[in-house]
């Protein structure tokens, strides 16, 4: 291919892509991260869909992350609602890690969002139960068994970690002392299940995308929703009660065949956001 005909290659792909109208997409990012970490995502999405207006949100960045999720939401949500309000046709959201969390809170404490795909990039949808290097960073003298001393307390709630920690032995103490994920998940009840559930239906698509390999997300399978019962043995989404009941929705997006899940093999926690294959197989077709 001569450079002339590579440039008028590349000029109609452009000119497509303005045509099209891709989307907005609004990138969050997890714990101990920030936007220059996302840089390579972001490129990608320029890369294959030219003129898509990128914004990772520079909030709460390294360790600020550790800020309880409720104030996070807050920040989040005043930074992407200008972005909302001004996608006549819709914005797609990428939300990583703790990030996830963070956009379901977004969600459920926006009364009329514009969300098309919801894309869930490893992210301990149905909690946290692992010794990880996260946990040892910041909690280095405990292991996961005693973890729930320290975060199930008003004190220990002030810590974002602590609110998604679900320790599958102290159910009890998780649910009176949960003031996040249990609330999310409707598993603590509250008068604003129905509402959340709502807006949570009004994503056009939800993505989950994790795998065996991760190595943070513990057990893995909680970025799609599943998690350990007292045993320790992995209780897969749709055998969930939050699922059964649909308590928040989860079931009727499914049924509806607007739940996607993609699971990938042989990638390591902070590698989901640098890896094109995970990108083009995916996130990419829901980007349009």
């Amino acid at each position: 291919m001569t450079e002339m005909s590579l440039f008028c290659v590349l000029l109609c792909i452009a000119l497509l892509g303005a045509a099209i109208g891709y989307r907005p997409v609004i990138i969050v990012h997890g714990l101990f991260d920030g936007p220059k970490q996302f840089s390579k995502l972001e490129s990608f999405i320029r890369q294959t869909h030219p003129g898509t207006s990128v914004t990772t949100v520079d909030l709460y960045d390294n360790m600020a992350s550790l800020k309880p999720l409720w104030e996070q939401v807050e920040g989040f949500r005043k930074a992407m609602r200008p972005i909302m309000e001004r996608a006549t046709n819709g914005v797609h959201l990428i939300c990583f890690s703790q990030g996830g969390l963070i956009c379901r809170g977004v969600l459920a404490t926006v009364p009329k969002h514009n969300v098309h795909s919801l894309i869930f990039l490893s992210s301990p949808l149905a909690g946290q139960y692992g010794d990880t290097s996260y946990l040892k960073y910041v909690f280095p003298k405990f292991i996961k068994s005693r973890v729930y001393h320290l975060c199930y307390n008003r004190v220990g709630q002030k810590i974002s970690i602590c609110n998604f920690w679900k320790d599958p032995h102290q159910e009890v103490r998780y649910l009176m002392s949960g003031s996040y994920l249990a609330v999310l998940n409707g598993e603590s009840k509250h008068p604003y299940i129905p509402e959340w559930r709502e807006h949570f239906l009004n994503v056009k698509k939800l993505v989950l995308i994790g795998g065996p390999d991760d190595g943070v997300i513990t057990p893995w399978q909680s970025s799609f929703f599943g998690f350990y019962n007292s045993n320790e043995t992995v209780v897969e989404m749709k055998a969930q009660d939050w699922y059964l009941k649909d308590v928040f929705g989860l079931k009727t997006l499914d049924t509806r065949g607007d739940l996607v899940q993609c699971v990938f093999s042989g990638v390591h926690h902070t590698s989901w956001h640098l890896n094109f294959t995970v990108y083009k197989g995916c996130i990419e077709q829901w980007l349009t």
